[in-house]
């Protein structure tokens, strides 16, 4: 378990429950599912001090759920949101767990392998953020780093400490930015999955290639639906959140009208992130699914070309096939049969037919050679 206490550009992390607020900030909790259960109680008190308000038994079965798909809910008190992150990770039992797949190794594309989608559970109050991440979870450690590095900039004076790589505002915009940066995980990984898939598909029309690959080109496929499906719950989950916001009711001053655009400005940014992975998993599975096809096509166009050829040879020999027939019938009287240049003559014919009807196969292209 790891606690923030932010205090305007000021973040001081800590491993205890605090047991009040900063004067002017708010309190990120961030614990592994395994921690969250076992100190359930401890962070249910500590939430009852710090908001008067502890989490219902639903939300909480919901943060512990590690199958649960991407949503959204919210109470009178506090808002949940699940989100599947798709971050690269390690290839371990949670993570083949929550792609439905067993222990084993897993098929396919290597980069399939670390696509970790195991959920992240956020509990948004007005002035404390829990977050349940899975064991290991590289976003909350990548987060945390980049929140006290911008503490670090603050303290040099340094523009990175503003803007969009500054501190957040308020828990809802830090839940947010986390989800931002598991979405922008995918993407980082766009490359070397295309570049995987276009290797597949070169072998896939190459003409002196047997691809033998089926079965992880089925599992690439698998894959890339199940990410699919998963985008969809988590833009369908952000869509939620969205709509959300505008029941909130938000102070008259400047101040928090601006942060309350800002928060609307980035759930539409991270909706937007969502659907650029949506399309860019629907443009592969289309890449992939015309390569087969093609594949298909062009290994049908080449048996043509050697039934085409095949079928011109054939039609060659049969003349050849019909006059051997014709001399080989047990006849007393046959004409030529007793004469010496008979023989000679009859192979010069066979030969004239079978180079004339050559030739005609040939311009018209019958015979022609075929472009690899």
């Amino acid at each position: 378990m790891r606690v923030f206490s932010v205090s305007g550009a000021q973040v001081q992390a800590g491993l205890a429950l605090p047991e009040q607020l900063p004067e002017d900030g708010y309190i990120w909790i961030a614990c592994t599912r395994e921690t969250f259960q076992a100190q359930l109680g401890a962070v249910q008190n500590t939430l009852e001090k710090l908001t008067g308000q502890t989490l219902v038994d639903l939300h909480v079965s919901d943060l512990l759920n590690a199958q649960l798909p991407s949503r959204f809910d919210y109470s009178s008190h506090y808002d949940l949101m699940v989100f599947r992150r798709l971050a690269q990770g390690q290839s371990n039992a949670e993570t083949n767990k929550g792609m439905g797949l067993p222990n084993a190794k897993r098929p396919g594309p290597p980069v399939l392998h670390r696509i970790d989608t195991s959920p992240v559970g956020f509990a948004v109050f007005d002035r404390v953020l829990v977050s349940v991440h899975p064991a290991d979870c590289s976003v909350r450690e990548a987060y945390a780093s980049r929140l006290l590095a911008s503490t670090k900039a603050h303290d040099a004076n340094d523009p990175r400490s503003t803007g969009a790589r500054g501190i957040p505002h308020n828990p809802a915009d830090m839940m947010l930015r986390i989800v931002s940066h598991m979405v922008d995980g995918y993407l980082d990984l766009r490359r070397e999955l295309s570049r995987q898939l276009d290797h597949w598909q070169a072998e896939l029309l190459h003409p002196r290639t047997r691809f033998n690959r089926w079965d992880a080109l089925l599992h690439a496929r698998m894959g890339l639906h199940q990410i699919e499906a998963l985008c969809d719950d988590q833009h369908t989950a952000m869509q939620s959140w969205t709509e959300s916001l505008d029941s909130w009711r938000v102070a008259p001053d400047n101040t928090a009208q601006r942060e309350h655009e800002l928060l609307k400005i980035r759930s539409r940014d991270v909706l937007e992130h969502i659907d650029r992975v949506v399309q860019h998993v629907r443009r592969l599975e289309h890449n992939t699914e015309t390569a087969v096809q093609m594949h298909f096509n062009v290994q049908g166009n080449r048996t043509n070309d050697i039934m085409r050829t095949l079928t011109a040879l054939t039609a060659i020999f049969l003349p050849l096939n019909l006059i051997a027939g014709i001399f080989g019938m047990n006849f007393e009287f046959i004409p030529w049969l007793h004469q010496a240049s008979a023989f000679w003559w009859t192979l010069g014919s066979m030969g004239a037919i079978a180079l004339g009807m050559g030739l005609v196969f040939w311009r018209k292209r019958y015979l022609a050679r075929t472009g690899d």
